[in-house]
């Protein structure tokens, strides 16, 4: 006797309701220890390793890869010896096959673990496509949404269908030799799948899950079509809201960065930690929020007010492979220059491997786009809602400039500002961008208020 132990795709959070399969780590048959990871998997917001709260033998997998999963959607089955699930023992002994633990995602909270159980009984299954009548008062056996969702767009009545599953729990297979049976032609009917045993293939994908071929970019007579999804869909998303919903104004300043570059450069001769231009930029925007508290900020609508926030958690932008992410440097006001250049180095590496947790992608209360390292001189940023303003920085260049009194090659950088007008006025948000301006030129400004 076992126990098989549903482990589905837990709620994310963070306004997360699914998540794209990347790559199978485990395959059926595999036995699996607890918390291993079992699935990587792709959000709006990050890559995230799914590990699964049980050890035991893999008896199935749902989706393939490629394939986009709704939380409470399975992702695998687990089976258990019976009499061994009930808690993962002491802390201080390490888990073994056939216990649980509640940690689900790190950076997602741990809650009771997104799992169910099903006992298999050892009595032979009913054959499969059977049917029969069932009480009205009788519960339903159907765990996945999914099912319940294609049996209701189909017209099928669940409680109609006797299930091929483990104790007749219905599975997806079951609704569509249901929609098959009731096709008018068998060309259109919905396609079967036959169930795979326990230790056999990987289980189908959910029904309204395409897979990685059916989600590649096409090419028809219309033009080619790229699925909007995974981080480009997230920002999509954002971006269009910004603009919808924000009434943004941008103001610009050219400034001369020649002795930002060079306390830098002091800075890093003296054999300590190397701070990047990015990091004092950051110390900037820090100085200027303390200085202009009104920017850091988000409007409720709702309540019809403005929240001032008393912490800063600078966002920043970060271009990579997957697409724009934007980490978050959480308590940025409370850093040293030094302990920023080190926070956004760890957090840019993390951006590039794809290994930022989401929590790491979520609650900024401002954001510094340095698109500078694209080599163009300016640009008017969307503010990334629900903040309240974005700077701009591009890039430094060697340039003609009016330095005390004479005309100079300088090393010249255009800031541009952008701001949600209902949280202040031009006065408030031009007082913000000369500070800024005027820390570049000369940083003593920003050290004398330090």
């Amino acid at each position: 006797m076992t126990v098989v132990r549903e482990f589905t795709l837990p709620d994310l959070g963070e306004g997360l309701t699914g998540a794209e399969i990347v790559r199978w780590l485990v395959q059926v048959g595999e036995v699996v220890a607890v918390d291993q990871p079992v699935v990587e998997v792709e959000t709006a917001k990050a890559m995230v390793d799914v590990p699964c709260p049980y050890g035991g033998v893999v008896t199935a997998r749902y989706g393939e890869e490629g394939a986009e999963v709704p939380v409470g959607a399975p992702l695998i089955t687990v089976a258990v010896p019976e009499g061994s699930d009930d808690g993962a023992g002491p802390p201080d002994r390490p888990a073994t096959a056939g216990e649980e633990s509640g940690n689900v995602l790190v950076g997602y909270g741990t809650a009771a673990p997104a799992a169910r159980r099903r006992r298999v009984q050892p009595s032979p299954r009913p054959p499969h496509g059977t049917t029969a009548g069932r009480n009205g008062a009788e519960p339903i056996p159907v765990i996945s949404p999914l099912v319940r969702r294609l049996a209701r767009e189909h017209g099928v009545d669940l409680r109609q269908l006797r299930g091929s599953g483990p104790e007749g729990l219905i599975l997806r297979a079951d609704v569509e030799r249901a929609v098959a049976a009731t096709a008018p032609a068998p060309a259109t009917a919905a396609p079967t799948a036959t169930a795979a045993p326990a230790r056999a293939a990987t289980a189908p994908a959910p029904a309204t899950a395409p897979t990685a071929a059916g989600r590649a970019a096409a090419t028809g007579p219309e033009g080619e079509r790229i699925p909007l999804r995974g981080v480009r869909g997230a920002v999509a998303d954002k971006l269009a809201r910004s603009r919808r919903e924000i009434p943004d104004a941008t103001c610009w300043v050219d400034a001369d960065a020649t002795e930002l570059l060079a306390t830098r450069a002091a800075m890093n001769a003296t054999g300590g930690p190397k701070v990047s231009l990015l990091a004092l930029l950051a110390r900037i925007c820090t100085a200027a929020l303390a200085r202009f508290p009104e920017l850091n900020a988000r409007v409720d609508m709702d309540s019809r007010d403005i929240i001032r926030l008393p912490d800063v958690h600078l966002g920043f932008a970060a271009q990579t492979d997957r697409g724009l992410v934007v980490p978050v440097v959480r308590d940025a006001h409370k850093r040293s220059t030094e302990e920023l250049s080190e926070e956004i180095a760890r957090l840019t590496e993390a951006a590039r491997t794809g290994t930022l947790a989401p929590a790491q992608l979520t609650g900024g209360t401002f954001t510094l786009n340095n698109y500078g390292v694209f080599g163009v001189d300016g640009s008017t940023p969307i503010i990334n809602h629900p903040e309240a303003a974005m700077l701009g920085v591009g890039r430094i260049a060697a340039k003609p400039w009016v330095h005390q009194g004479e005309l100079a090659v300088r090393q010249v950088v255009q800031l541009s500002f952008t701001f949600d007008h209902r949280v202040c006025d031009g006065g408030t948000a031009g007082g913000f961008l000369r500070h800024v301006a005027d820390c570049v030129e000369r940083p003593m400004v920003l050290l004398r208020r330090l």
